[in-house]
């Protein structure tokens, strides 16, 4: 029997993800691609809940790698940037919305979180702001996500009638709701700031 390693389930699960879409993906898919036996699997996940999760951090790991944000960056800036990075990772991937939709992050992904509200903490933005912020933010990026691999040729769609107005499309909708997102922290950290003075 073939002797495979952790990495190597992620990367097939992946593959059989881009292949078939979150509904085909099994242990016994993924093992069959192995060529092993799906007990093998065992060895490394204990269920599919775990190869799903392992997955999803997998998906992610191009968003890992950007660099934190450091003390002096413009708050701004990166926050639009690290939800455009969050997207990208997301639409990587045949349903890779649907994915990470639910997922907790743990260990050096937490970590890399915890990180994040401090430096919009750190920056001026409330606590609370920071934490309602991101989690809005994140909640917003993967609903983008899932609406664009749920109906990608929405985007090539005409209007019906030459009076309606053409639809944005997904990115378009996406930039326009990141945007109002970080006018409305923005707003609320001006306030803040305000009922300091």
């Amino acid at each position: 029997m073939a002797k495979i390693d952790r990495g190597a389930v992620v990367r097939e699960a992946l593959a059989l993800l881009d292949d078939v879409g979150l509904d085909g993906v099994s242990t016994r898919a993924v093992a069959r691609r192995l060529g092993v036996e799906q007990p093998s699997l065992y060895w490394h996940f204990k269920n599919k809940q775990e190869l799903l999760a392992a997955m999803a951090a997998a998906a992610l790991e191009r968003h890992e790698e950007l660099p934190l944000p450091q003390v002096g960056d413009d708050w701004k800036s990166w926050f639009l940037e690290n939800y455009r990075s969050f997207r990208g990772a997301l639409l990587a991937h045949r349903d890779g919305a649907r994915l990470h939709a639910g997922s907790v992050p743990d260990g050096a992904s937490r970590e890399r979180l915890l990180r994040k509200f401090a430096f919009l903490i750190e920056a001026g933005v409330a606590e609370q702001d920071a934490i309602t912020g991101m989690l809005a933010a994140s909640r917003f990026t993967v609903g983008s996500a899932l609406e664009q691999q749920a109906d990608p040729d929405a985007d090539g769609a005409s209007p019906d009638a030459v009076e309606q107005p053409v639809a944005p499309t997904h990115k378009q909708a996406f930039e326009a709701g990141l945007l109002m997102l970080l006018t409305g922290l923005e707003g609320s950290t001006a306030t803040a700031k305000a009922r300091r003075l």
